[in-house]
């Protein structure tokens, strides 16, 4: 049990409420694992700035109309997979400062996630990222020291239903290997090969995974395809599910086991801040699988997340939990003009979401650290 901040795992300082809907309830039996989901990576305190006109110009000075803050790197993911109400466990290391302190109050009480893993690390300042976006997408800088071994991560990770893996092309992660030997299921995605090799070889830890999600680019070109359902089908000769993402074209995956291949378009939306969709969508696959529904389901399940997420700036803080997708749901069907076909693909909403409690879109973010509403 963490109690860093003198606050045991699983009460709440800020007033946050546990998910209205466990999407594994039915599934839940005596001698689970406590965890749903194991994560482990490294935090970053974000700073997002929205509604600039146009990309920052050097020697000159750019004003934001929007600003906030909200840890990121891993904790985007994690965020996500705790507020469709998976049981989620971080093992991270934490900066010794205020932003440190910041971070792991957002997630263990803000969030409910289960930091009893992770520490802090004395003398050890946390990794920033200053986001910001504009038309559609975002530009980054960040700035960090790498934390003093060891690794967050335990020797042995723990019993947990399935775990998400950023695989690093080139190195193996032991832990991988370790949880797929007990169990867990693992899903993967992957960060830009800065080498230049994009030799499917250096994606050793693969033969661990359940699931790899990249993006169309990187499915390409670690396959040496030309489109990406051709790369989606080669994955599928090395891990159980391919599932490649499209961007606003949707995502498109292969089960390699029964040969299903399944293709959802994304919902069109106006972008504020891309930042942490990637997460978000892994988020809604995982719950999905998870769960049990059927691939094309989970896909559009994924996709809805992820959009939702784009329409709120903050990785974390855009992440949606079961009332917006219930609002948005409710929402989308009143409109007058929508297309009888698009609207079943979402059909598999209706016995599964709670009663919309809220309007929706909801605005999450704060704008600052610290910050204290009027009264």
């Amino acid at each position: 049990m963490s109690t860093r901040h003198g606050t045991p795992h699983g009460t709440s300082a800020t007033g946050a409420r546990p998910p209205c809907l466990d999407p594994l309830a039915r599934l839940r039996a005596p001698g689970d694992p406590d965890r749903d989901v194991y994560l482990t990576g490294t935090v970053f305190l974000d700073i997002i700035l929205t509604g600039l006109d146009s990309a920052p110009v050097r020697g000159t000075e750019s004003w934001a109309r929007g600003m906030g803050s909200s840890p990121g790197g891993v904790a985007n993911m994690a965020t996500a997979l705790a507020r469709l109400g998976l049981r989620t466990s971080l093992a991270a290391a934490f900066g010794d400062d205020h932003y440190g302190d910041y971070c792991w109050d957002a997630l263990e009480q803000g969030e409910g996630i289960d930091l009893s893993l992770s520490r802090t690390v004395p003398g050890w300042h946390s990794p920033v990222t200053v986001s910001m976006a504009y038309e559609g997408e975002r530009t980054m800088v960040s700035h960090g020291h790498e934390a003093p071994q060891p690794e967050p991560a335990p020797a042995c990770p723990p019993p947990a239903r399935a775990a998400v893996a950023s695989l690093t092309p080139g190195r193996r992660d032991e832990w991988i290997g370790q949880a797929a030997a007990e169990g867990t299921r693992v899903f993967a995605d992957v960060g830009w090969d800065e080498t230049g090799r994009w030799d499917p070889a250096d994606l050793a830890d693969l033969e661990h995974c359940e699931a790899f999600l990249p993006n169309a680019d990187e499915a390409m070109r670690y396959t040496r395809t030309e489109c990406p359902k051709a790369a989606a089908r080669a994955l599928a000769d090395r891990v159980p599910v391919a599932v490649v993402t499209l961007g606003p074209e949707g995502a498109y995956a292969v089960d390699g086991a029964t040969g299903e291949c399944a293709r959802v378009p994304a919902i069109a939306v106006e972008a504020l801040d891309p930042t942490g969709a990637g997460d978000v969508f892994v988020a809604g696959f995982v719950t999905g699988t998870l769960a049990g529904w059927p691939l094309a389901d989970r896909l559009a399940f994924a996709g809805l997340t992820a959009a939702l997420s784009v329409q709120e700036f903050g990785g974390s803080l855009s992440a949606p939990g079961w009332l917006e997708i219930a609002a948005w749901w409710q929402q989308v069907q009143g409109l007058t003009g929508q297309a009888p076909a698009a609207l079943r693909r979402y059909a598999f909403l209706d016995g599964l979401l709670p009663a919309p409690a809220r309007p929706w879109p909801l605005r999450r973010a704060v704008p600052t650290i610290g910050f204290r509403a009027p009264a």
